[in-house]
């Protein structure tokens, strides 16, 4: 929920952690592991600065952060190389999610809820009916008819929809697994979830799996890509993050890697999603626009997907409205329900 001075997103995040905790409940296998975030910069946060004002909110809605410093880290944290990361701070209301498994789930309970899913058939056509959209046409000509058709299909949107040109794009980051020797510094008390001078940078990891590998991410510019190409990484994405590495967790620098790829994202121009009817286009509403930090609200983009389509109000649709490029989003502060 670390999004600077960004009142609107960490509210949102506050009520995804409630929701996250009560699938915490409700499942058999716990999908949500709170092992806190560290949210470290080499030098010192000042006011403006993104890590600096995500702390001082953090603080101002009285969440039990706990600024960080060299001797702290070098305590309890061994893997982090405390001469270079003086400053910033340790969020314990955080941590990481099991995406694949939360994704079957939900698939599942849609399903005992009633809904009809069908696989296996990908989208060729919007289905038209005088001046409005009423469905859609599979690649087997096969029909779906509907009152309105909502488009959540990630870096596919930009090719299936071409109002959103220019408006967003199909891009690919690299995720990179290493098997450290010693996992023992990369478990999740020594290691929780990171980002190392994240609006600088960009890199981001999670603690050690129960195979013992770690991952290691970056969330920047990325390269546009189209979305049904290969997801393998360069050579030199691996130079790079190793070089990284070697400055940040040197143990980890020269670990085996067992594996990469690149990891798709849909960005929006300006990072927020766009969850709105299209203009123009009668009968569709698109929710996309992802920018790499869609699924950690995946308990709450449901609802506001839904009170969108029926036009209903919602304390965040506003912010995710249709927008021309250029154009200010909504900074309005949300309140709790």
């Amino acid at each position: 929920m670390d999004y600077g001075s960004d009142d609107l997103y960490m509210s949102l995040m506050e009520e995804a952690f409630v929701r996250w905790d009560r699938w915490n409940l409700q499942w058999e296998e716990k999908p949500y592991h709170e092992d806190g975030f560290l949210f470290l910069i080499s030098g010192e946060m000042r006011p403006g600065d993104f890590e600096y004002e995500s702390f001082q909110l953090l603080r101002r809605r009285r969440h039990r952060v706990e600024r960080m410093n060299p001797d702290a880290l070098r305590a309890r944290y061994p893997a982090w190389n405390a001469q270079r990361y003086s400053d910033g701070y340790y969020n314990p209301r955080a941590g990481w999610a099991e995406s694949a498994k939360v994704v079957a789930h939900l698939l599942h309970d849609a399903q005992a809820a009633g809904v009809t899913v069908h696989s296996g058939l990908p989208f060729k056509r919007f289905l038209e009916t005088g001046s409005r959209i009423s469905g859609v046409v599979s690649n087997q000509d096969k029909l779906f008819r509907a009152d309105c058709v909502v488009l959540a299909a990630g870096p596919w949107t930009p090719l299936l929809l071409p109002q959103v040109a220019g408006l967003m794009r199909p891009v690919a980051q690299p995720i990179f697994y290493f098997r450290p020797h010693d996992v023992t510094e990369y478990l999740p008390k020594r290691f929780p979830v990171w980002a190392a001078d994240l609006s600088k940078t960009g890199w981001y990891g999670f603690p050690a799996t129960h195979e013992g590998i770690v991952k290691v991410s970056n969330h920047g510019p990325g390269s546009e890509v189209s979305p049904d190409g290969p997801r393998d990484t360069s050579p030199d994405a691996e130079s790079i993050c190793r070089a990284f590495l070697e400055t940040t967790f040197p143990s980890l620098a020269k670990a085996p890697l067992a594996s990469s790829r690149t990891c798709l994202y849909c960005d929006s121009w300006d990072g927020n999603f766009y969850i709105d009817h299209v203009p123009d286009l009668p009968g569709v509403a698109v929710a996309a626009g992802g920018s790499g930090h869609g699924f950690k609200f995946a308990p709450v983009l449901g609802e506001i997907i839904a009170d969108v389509v029926e036009r209903k109000p919602n304390l965040y649709s506003a912010r995710f409205a249709w927008r021309k490029r250029g154009t200010e989003p909504v900074k309005e502060q949300a309140r709790h329900r």
